[in-house]
C-alpha cells in the first residue's frame, strides 16, 4: 500500500493530531475494522485505528490507557477517539516484534491463564462506560429476537446451512448463562487469542485488540478465553483438559475459587465464539474447524456447564 491508497482524511488528521503527517506505510490489516501501520515525517512509527462504532470505542481505548500507563503490555494510544464522519478513529504506540505462542497443551494454557488473570486484575479498578454492546462474537447476552445476534450480512445468508449440533449447542449454551441473571458484569478482554498476543523471551511482550473489550460476568469472560486462547487463524477451540487448566490457574493466580455456578457459566460461555466461529464458516463455505471442534467437545463441555 502507498500513501496515495490512505484515505483521502488520514494525512490531514495526522497533521494535526500527531503533529506531523505520514510518509510512508508500514503495512495495512482489515478485518472489523482498518488498521494502518503509519511512519510520520519526524520519524515516529504509529498505528492508526479506523472502525465503524457502536458506542464503544471511547470505553475501550481509555482502559487501553490506563493499563499502558500502568505498565502493563500494550500499545500507548496516543489520541482519544475521534469521530471523522460514520467511523472512530485513534492512534497509537506501534509495539511490533514478539512471536507467537503456539500449542494448546495444558502448559501453554497455564502461561496465557496468567497473563489473563493479570490482565484482569488490572481492569478491575478502571472506570469507563461500559464497552456496550458486547463484541460481536461474544454477544450471547444481546436482546435481539432469535439465537444470534443481528448481524445483517450473516443473516441474509442461508440458515439452513449451519449444522443442527451447532445450533443446539449455541441454544444450550447461552440458556446457561442466561440463567445466571445475578452474576456481576466486569470489565474484560473477549477476543483473547493466541493471535492478539506475542511473546519475548518467555514473557508476554503485547496483548493487542483493546477494541474488543467487554462488560460480562467474570466466569464468562474467563470461560470465554479457556476456550479460545489457542487460536490463530483459522480460530477453533482448546482441547477440554487445556480449558480447565486455563480455568484453575486463573483462580489460583486470582486468589478466588469460583462458586459451582461460575464453573458452570465458564464452561458455557467457552463454547460461544466457537458456535459463533462454527456458524460463520457454515455460512461461508469455509473449511469446518470450528464446526469439527464444536461436534467433538459439545457434549462435554456442556455436561460441566450443566446445560
Amino acid at each position: 500500500m502507498s500513501l496515495g491508497d490512505l484515505p483521502a482524511w488520514m494525512p490531514g488528521w495526522c497533521g494535526e493530531r500527531l503533529r506531523a503527517e505520514p510518509v510512508g506505510v508500514l503495512f495495512e490489516l482489515r478485518s472489523i475494522s482498518a488498521v494502518f501501520g503509519l511512519r510520520l515525517a519526524d520519524g515516529r512509527d504509529v498505528v492508526v485505528k479506523t472502525r465503524e462504532d457502536e458506542g464503544r470505542a471511547a470505553s475501550c481505548v481509555a482502559a487501553q490507557a490506563r493499563l499502558a500507563a500502568r505498565g502493563f503490555p500494550c500499545a500507548r494510544p496516543l489520541t482519544p477517539v475521534v469521530d471523522v464522519g460514520a467511523l472512530a478513529v485513534h492512534a497509537e504506540e506501534c509495539r511490533p516484534g514478539g512471536e507467537l505462542l503456539r500449542g494448546d497443551s495444558p502448559d501453554v494454557a497455564e502461561r496465557c491463564a496468567a497473563v489473563f488473570a493479570r490482565l484482569m486484575a488490572e481492569l478491575a479498578d478502571v472506570v469507563v462506560a461500559p464497552p456496550l454492546p458486547n463484541p460481536r462474537w461474544a454477544r450471547w447476552d444481546h436482546t435481539d429476537s432469535g439465537l444470534w445476534p443481528a448481524i445483517g450480512f450473516l443473516d441474509r445468508r442461508d440458515r439452513g446451512a449451519v449444522p443442527a449440533y451447532v445450533v443446539d449447542t449455541a441454544e444450550r449454551a447461552r440458556r446457561r448463562m442466561l440463567a445466571a441473571a445475578d452474576l456481576p458484569c466486569v470489565l474484560g478482554h473477549a477476543d483473547f487469542e493466541a493471535q492478539n498476543l506475542r511473546w519475548r523471551d518467555g514473557q508476554v511482550w503485547a496483548v493487542h485488540d483493546w477494541d474488543s473489550l467487554a462488560w460480562q460476568p467474570e466466569a464468562a469472560l474467563v470461560g470465554a478465553a479457556c476456550g479460545a486462547f489457542a487460536s490463530a487463524s483459522p480460530p477453533t477451540l482448546a482441547p477440554v483438559e487445556s480449558s480447565a487448566a486455563f480455568l484453575a490457574a486463573y483462580q489460583k493466580l486470582r486468589g478466588r475459587r469460583f462458586t459451582a455456578e461460575e464453573q458452570e457459566i465458564a464452561w458455557a460461555a467457552s463454547l460461544w465464539p466457537a458456535a459463533h466461529n462454527a456458524r460463520w464458516e457454515a455460512l461461508h463455505g469455509d473449511p469446518p474447524v470450528s464446526c469439527e471442534a464444536v461436534r467433538a467437545q459439545a457434549a462435554e463441555r456442556l455436561r460441566r456447564a450443566n446445560a
